[in-house]
């Protein structure tokens, strides 16, 4: 006969199957350790504050993914949804810069959405849930963007709950994209949404096809959006990369990812004398092509006058409405020439496109990781959101231990 502590473990392994897998009919895959039976979500309640509630651990369908969260990124978005709910989602679980590992999985799940094998204990993120819209798919880049698509992180709550990357637990849904990045370190996977927006970015520079190997270019803006591009450019073998904004801070870490020169526009006044500056940093040049990443209207009125006669502009930084800038058409467009193109989110062959860079920039020993500079654990989420608004640091993540 058993000893009690034999029987002990038997009840225990009993149970905690009970709370996983019983509601699914057997049809799933289960990691060895026991999945607790509820969840904490991180639910931002009302305007600048949330809530870590606890909810039942839903069933996990045919094909479905339960994954426990390591870490989640916050956002732009996140920190104007906290602060002013402009989309009108509270009460809402935020967080769609997450990443986890997989501890349960429907009988149905074989694959990613790049058709890379899953299973458990594998490292994923998620990119967009699919609508029906045949113009969203993963290789043809001439398709739109994902922008019109679902995310988890700005779903409207419901009965499952478990719908944000702030969280310890998310249930991916059958339908969604998902990615293996079991060979990406946690931090590395955190930055993957934010380096997608800008892999987008330059691909649409690309188009233009003024952004060259030999360009001089400035980037203008140094914050996480700003000094991702940088990486990436510099991952491109783009050497003459010109750093533009006013904290110190931020333009010496512009120089570890690749920057070769910087200007502080708060050393100069006016915009002849910053345009002055940029030339002078550009060998007597003006740039052949230039990223705008502050999300200032008087920034996007300055980017102009740094690009040469023929040269070629991408605006990112105007992810949501930031008011409007003022331009002179003749100037500033028609009489250069200028090439413009915009670039809002990304297609899922951008995220495919993002791991690469991300091993790239390892391997060139650009410190990708230093983009994270506070770290916080779920229980102190309005803590990361408040560090985010007052613009300390760079990236924000909470981390789950």
């Amino acid at each position: 006969m058993a000893d009690t502590a034999q029987i002990e473990e038997i009840v225990k392994q009993v149970l905690a199957n009970m709370a996983g897998g019983a509601a699914s009919g057997g049809n799933t895959s289960q990691a060895g350790g026991s999945i607790p039976q509820t969840a904490h979500v991180a639910v931002l309640t009302g305007l600048e504050r949330f809530e870590v509630k606890e909810y039942p651990m839903p069933p996990v369908g045919d094909d479905d993914i339960l994954v426990k969260v390591e870490g989640c990124g916050v956002c732009g978005t996140d920190a104007h949804e906290f602060k002013r709910d402009p989309f009108g989602l509270i009460p809402v679980a935020l967080g769609h810069e997450g990443t986890g590992e997989i501890v349960k999985m429907g009988k149905n799940v074989k694959t990613d959405s790049a058709g890379k094998s899953l299973k458990l204990g594998d490292k994923v993120v998620t990119c967009m849930i699919f609508k029906d819209n045949p113009d969203i798919t993963m290789f043809d880049l001439n398709k739109q963007n994902v922008g019109g698509a679902d995310v988890y992180g700005l779903l409207p709550d419901d009965d499952i709950h478990l719908n944000g990357w702030f969280a310890d637990y998310i249930l991916i849904r059958g339908g969604s994209t998902v990615f293996n990045v079991s060979d990406l370190d946690l931090y590395s996977r955190v930055l993957i949404e934010p380096c997608a927006v800008l892999i987008h970015a330059v691909e649409r520079a690309k188009s233009t096809g003024i952004l060259r190997f030999n360009s001089r270019v400035v980037v203008q803006g140094c914050g996480p959006i700003g000094l991702i591009c940088i990486a990436i450019l510099r991952t491109m073998g783009i050497n003459k990369i010109i750093a533009v904004d006013g904290e110190q801070m931020r333009l010496d870490f512009a120089r570890e990812l690749g920057a070769s020169d910087t200007v502080n526009f708060k050393e100069h006044k006016g915009i002849e004398a910053l345009t002055a500056a940029v030339q002078e940093k550009g060998e007597g040049h003006l740039a052949d092509f230039a990223f705008q990443c502050t999300g200032s209207p008087g920034g996007h009125s300055n980017i102009y006058k740094f690009i040469r006669n023929g040269g070629g502009l991408c605006e990112l930084g105007f992810f949501i409405n930031g008011g409007d800038a003022t331009i002179n058409p003749h100037f500033d467009i028609c009489s250069k020439e200028i090439t413009t193109v915009g670039s809002w989110v990304y297609t899922l062959r951008d995220y495919a496109t993002t791991f690469d860079f991300l091993k790239s920039a390892k391997r060139m020993g650009l410190p990708m990781e230093k983009l994270i500079t506070h770290t916080y654990p779920l229980e102190e989420i309005n803590e990361a959101l408040k560090t985010n608004l007052a613009m300390k640091g760079l990236k924000i993540a909470v981390i789950n231990k």
